[in-house]
């Protein structure tokens, strides 16, 4: 059985199950039909349980791996949000917390943070290691879709 993702409706605030696999189809609102962007209403939370099936749900994915004691992290967090509602129909978009979630961290060997990880139809394409520029980024993004 697939991992559901609950996500909040923009319009109604009704909360809607949506299958992991999928989020990149475009969702929408059971009770309102407010389209659900996959992640229109900001980033998706990472954990360890659900990151393997969320990541090859989606052809292309972006990890933000953070903490929320980082000031560089919490930098970047306004970044992710907009590259969330931008890209949520073309590209699943979301956050680890790695002090909460060590197994995933340690499996990808994040070691300084923020770190993004680019997935393209479930393999890891490419790492950005620190606080980047937001061009670089969507450039990252762009190139993956």
């Amino acid at each position: 059985m697939s991992e559901t993702v609950i996500i909040k409706c923009p319009g109604c605030g009704t909360k809607n199950r949506v299958p992991a696999d999928r989020l990149d189809q475009g969702p929408r609102c059971g009770k309102c039909k407010t389209p659900l962007a996959g992640t229109a209403s900001g980033p998706i939370k990472f954990s360890d349980a659900n990151f393997d099936s969320m990541v090859n749900s989606s052809r292309v994915a972006l990890v933000d791996c953070w903490a929320p004691w980082c000031g560089p992290c919490r930098m970047i967090g306004p970044v992710i949000e907009d590259l969330a509602r931008q890209f949520g129909n073309r590209a699943l978009i979301g956050k680890l917390n790695v002090d909460e979630n060590p197994v995933t961290a340690q499996k990808y060997q994040i070691r300084s943070i923020p770190t993004l990880l680019f997935f393209k139809d479930g393999r890891l394409a490419d790492t950005l290691v620190g606080a980047v520029p937001p061009q670089q980024i969507r450039q990252k993004l762009e190139t993956l879709l």
